[in-house]
Protein backbone atom coordinates (compact mmCIF):
# COMPACT_ATOMS: atom_id res chain seq x y z
CA UNK A 1 0.00 0.00 0.00
CA UNK A 2 1.54 2.99 -0.79
CA UNK A 3 1.59 6.11 1.68
CA UNK A 4 -0.25 9.33 1.08
CA UNK A 5 1.46 12.30 0.98
CA UNK A 6 0.95 15.49 3.18
CA UNK A 7 1.47 18.87 2.48
CA UNK A 8 3.44 20.53 5.15
CA UNK A 9 1.30 23.19 7.63
CA UNK A 10 1.78 26.72 6.48
CA UNK A 11 3.42 28.67 9.02
CA UNK A 12 2.05 31.06 11.11
CA UNK A 13 2.12 34.41 9.71
CA UNK A 14 5.47 36.68 11.94
CA UNK A 15 4.01 38.94 14.74
CA UNK A 16 3.74 42.48 13.12
CA UNK A 17 6.22 44.71 15.80
CA UNK A 18 4.01 47.35 17.89
CA UNK A 19 4.57 50.54 17.08
CA UNK A 20 4.77 51.43 21.11
CA UNK A 21 8.58 50.81 20.86
CA UNK A 22 9.13 53.10 18.24
CA UNK A 23 7.54 55.43 19.14
CA UNK A 24 8.46 55.70 22.59
CA UNK A 25 12.16 55.88 20.87
CA UNK A 26 11.61 58.77 18.22
CA UNK A 27 10.39 60.27 21.63
CA UNK A 28 13.60 60.16 23.14
CA UNK A 29 15.60 60.82 20.86
CA UNK A 30 15.44 64.55 21.38
CA UNK A 31 16.90 63.51 24.87
CA UNK A 32 19.61 61.25 23.40
CA UNK A 33 21.13 63.30 21.47
CA UNK A 34 20.79 66.70 23.92
CA UNK A 35 18.18 68.46 22.15
CA UNK A 36 14.66 69.71 23.16
CA UNK A 37 11.54 69.37 21.89
CA UNK A 38 9.76 72.37 20.02
CA UNK A 39 7.00 72.51 22.65
CA UNK A 40 9.78 72.56 25.25
CA UNK A 41 10.41 76.34 26.97
CA UNK A 42 13.98 77.57 27.77
CA UNK A 43 14.05 77.52 31.59
CA UNK A 44 15.80 81.31 32.95
CA UNK A 45 16.56 82.27 36.02
CA UNK A 46 13.58 83.94 38.47
CA UNK A 47 12.54 87.00 37.78
CA UNK A 48 11.96 88.12 41.56
CA UNK A 49 15.82 87.25 41.72
CA UNK A 50 17.04 88.57 38.37
CA UNK A 51 15.41 92.20 39.22
CA UNK A 52 16.80 91.97 42.97
CA UNK A 53 20.27 90.99 41.31
CA UNK A 54 19.78 93.72 38.57
CA UNK A 55 18.66 96.78 41.36
CA UNK A 56 21.73 96.13 44.00
CA UNK A 57 24.23 95.99 40.72
CA UNK A 58 23.05 99.24 39.39
CA UNK A 59 24.28 102.80 40.50
CA UNK A 60 21.49 105.04 40.30
CA UNK A 61 17.48 103.98 40.36
CA UNK A 62 16.01 102.02 37.49
CA UNK A 63 12.93 102.91 35.94
CA UNK A 64 9.67 100.35 35.27
CA UNK A 65 10.42 100.17 31.97
CA UNK A 66 14.31 99.23 31.91
CA UNK A 67 13.27 96.86 34.20
CA UNK A 68 10.72 94.68 32.30
CA UNK A 69 13.07 94.64 29.53
CA UNK A 70 14.87 93.11 31.56
CA UNK A 71 11.99 90.41 32.25
CA UNK A 72 10.78 90.26 28.79
CA UNK A 73 7.53 87.99 28.62
CA UNK A 74 8.88 86.31 31.12
CA UNK A 75 6.88 88.12 34.01
CA UNK A 76 4.87 91.35 34.96
CA UNK A 77 7.28 94.08 36.59
CA UNK A 78 4.76 95.31 39.12
CA UNK A 79 4.17 91.87 40.93
CA UNK A 80 7.39 91.04 40.77
CA UNK A 81 8.58 94.73 42.37
CA UNK A 82 5.49 93.80 44.85
CA UNK A 83 6.95 90.75 45.87
CA UNK A 84 10.54 92.06 45.88
CA UNK A 85 9.23 94.86 48.14
CA UNK A 86 7.50 92.34 50.51
CA UNK A 87 10.72 90.58 50.98
CA UNK A 88 12.91 93.73 51.88
CA UNK A 89 9.82 95.08 54.34
CA UNK A 90 11.40 94.02 57.61
CA UNK A 91 15.00 93.99 56.77
CA UNK A 92 18.00 96.57 57.15
CA UNK A 93 17.50 97.44 53.37
CA UNK A 94 14.06 98.66 51.40
CA UNK A 95 13.12 98.95 48.04
CA UNK A 96 11.87 102.45 47.63
CA UNK A 97 10.34 103.95 44.75
CA UNK A 98 11.93 107.17 43.68
CA UNK A 99 9.59 109.04 40.81
CA UNK A 100 9.23 106.13 38.36
CA UNK A 101 12.33 104.27 39.64
CA UNK A 102 13.13 101.98 42.21
CA UNK A 103 16.09 102.12 44.27
CA UNK A 104 17.31 99.59 47.47
CA UNK A 105 18.05 102.37 50.20
CA UNK A 106 18.92 102.00 53.62
CA UNK A 107 15.48 101.48 56.33
CA UNK A 108 15.34 105.30 57.82
CA UNK A 109 15.27 104.21 61.42
CA UNK A 110 18.82 102.83 60.97
CA UNK A 111 20.08 106.35 59.15
CA UNK A 112 21.18 107.59 62.60
CA UNK A 113 23.32 104.75 63.34
CA UNK A 114 24.79 104.96 60.04
CA UNK A 115 25.80 108.34 59.40
CA UNK A 116 29.02 109.43 59.10
CA UNK A 117 30.73 112.71 58.62
CA UNK A 118 31.34 113.50 54.76
CA UNK A 119 32.75 116.52 52.93
CA UNK A 120 29.81 117.88 50.85
CA UNK A 121 30.65 117.99 46.58
CA UNK A 122 29.84 121.64 47.15
CA UNK A 123 28.12 124.11 48.94
CA UNK A 124 24.75 125.67 47.72
CA UNK A 125 24.49 129.29 47.83
CA UNK A 126 21.15 131.23 49.59
CA UNK A 127 20.42 132.05 45.95
CA UNK A 128 20.79 128.71 44.43
CA UNK A 129 18.53 127.09 46.86
CA UNK A 130 16.09 129.58 46.91
CA UNK A 131 15.82 129.26 43.05
CA UNK A 132 15.65 125.30 43.54
CA UNK A 133 12.89 125.60 45.83
CA UNK A 134 10.87 127.81 43.23
CA UNK A 135 11.68 125.40 40.45
CA UNK A 136 10.69 122.12 42.59
CA UNK A 137 7.38 124.04 43.59
CA UNK A 138 6.07 126.07 40.76
CA UNK A 139 7.33 123.43 37.74
CA UNK A 140 7.60 123.64 34.52
CA UNK A 141 8.75 127.51 35.65
CA UNK A 142 10.60 130.29 33.41
CA UNK A 143 13.73 132.46 34.52
CA UNK A 144 11.10 135.42 34.68
CA UNK A 145 8.51 133.44 36.61
CA UNK A 146 11.51 132.61 39.39
CA UNK A 147 13.33 136.18 39.08
CA UNK A 148 9.19 137.39 39.69
CA UNK A 149 8.98 134.86 42.77
CA UNK A 150 12.32 135.65 44.53
CA UNK A 151 12.29 139.70 43.32
CA UNK A 152 15.58 139.51 41.99
CA UNK A 153 17.59 139.42 39.02
CA UNK A 154 18.56 135.38 38.12
CA UNK A 155 22.87 135.02 37.24
CA UNK A 156 23.38 132.55 34.68
CA UNK A 157 25.74 130.65 37.07
CA UNK A 158 22.71 129.69 39.32
CA UNK A 159 21.20 127.99 36.80
CA UNK A 160 24.11 126.50 35.76
CA UNK A 161 24.94 125.04 38.76
CA UNK A 162 21.84 123.41 39.70
CA UNK A 163 22.06 121.92 36.29
CA UNK A 164 25.41 120.47 36.75
CA UNK A 165 24.92 119.08 40.06
CA UNK A 166 22.09 117.20 38.06
CA UNK A 167 18.92 118.59 40.15
CA UNK A 168 17.43 120.17 37.29
CA UNK A 169 17.02 120.02 33.50
CA UNK A 170 14.78 121.92 30.56
CA UNK A 171 11.33 120.73 30.34
CA UNK A 172 10.65 122.53 26.84
CA UNK A 173 9.26 126.04 26.09
CA UNK A 174 6.36 127.54 26.75
CA UNK A 175 4.21 128.88 23.92
CA UNK A 176 4.01 132.28 24.48
CA UNK A 177 5.68 135.19 22.98
CA UNK A 178 9.55 134.48 22.61
CA UNK A 179 8.50 131.11 23.87
CA UNK A 180 10.88 131.18 27.07
CA UNK A 181 12.78 128.03 28.50
CA UNK A 182 10.74 126.16 31.11
CA UNK A 183 12.90 124.23 33.97
CA UNK A 184 11.84 121.79 36.13
CA UNK A 185 13.48 119.01 38.99
CA UNK A 186 14.87 115.46 37.93
CA UNK A 187 14.91 112.13 39.45
CA UNK A 188 17.92 112.88 40.91
CA UNK A 189 16.30 115.80 42.76
CA UNK A 190 14.03 113.38 44.34
CA UNK A 191 16.61 110.53 45.04
CA UNK A 192 18.79 113.22 47.00
CA UNK A 193 16.12 114.54 49.27
CA UNK A 194 14.62 111.20 49.79
CA UNK A 195 11.19 111.69 48.09
CA UNK A 196 9.63 109.23 46.47
CA UNK A 197 7.58 111.92 44.25
CA UNK A 198 6.82 115.87 43.75
CA UNK A 199 3.60 114.94 46.14
CA UNK A 200 5.78 114.44 49.26
CA UNK A 201 7.44 117.96 48.55
CA UNK A 202 6.32 120.69 51.62
CA UNK A 203 3.50 122.31 51.49
CA UNK A 204 3.73 126.26 50.20
CA UNK A 205 3.21 127.04 53.47
CA UNK A 206 5.97 125.33 55.02
CA UNK A 207 7.96 127.07 52.17
CA UNK A 208 6.85 130.46 53.06
CA UNK A 209 7.67 129.67 56.90
CA UNK A 210 11.17 128.88 56.43
CA UNK A 211 11.82 131.81 53.66
CA UNK A 212 12.65 129.78 50.59
CA UNK A 213 9.43 130.91 49.11
CA UNK A 214 7.94 134.11 48.25
CA UNK A 215 4.35 134.63 47.12
CA UNK A 216 4.22 137.11 43.91
CA UNK A 217 2.82 140.49 45.01
CA UNK A 218 0.14 141.63 43.15
CA UNK A 219 0.92 144.76 40.63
Amino acid sequence: MSETRRDPAPAEPAAEPTSEPQAAGLAEAPARFGLETPSEEPSGPDPVALVEAFLFAASDPVEERELQLLLGGRAEVGAVLDRLRARYREGGVRLERIGRAWAFRTAPELAPHLARTVRPLRKLSRAAMETLAVIAWQQPVTRAEIEAVRGVSLSAGTLDLLVEIGWIEPKGRREVPGRPLTWGTTQAFLDAFGLASLADLPKLEELVRDGLFKPPTAD
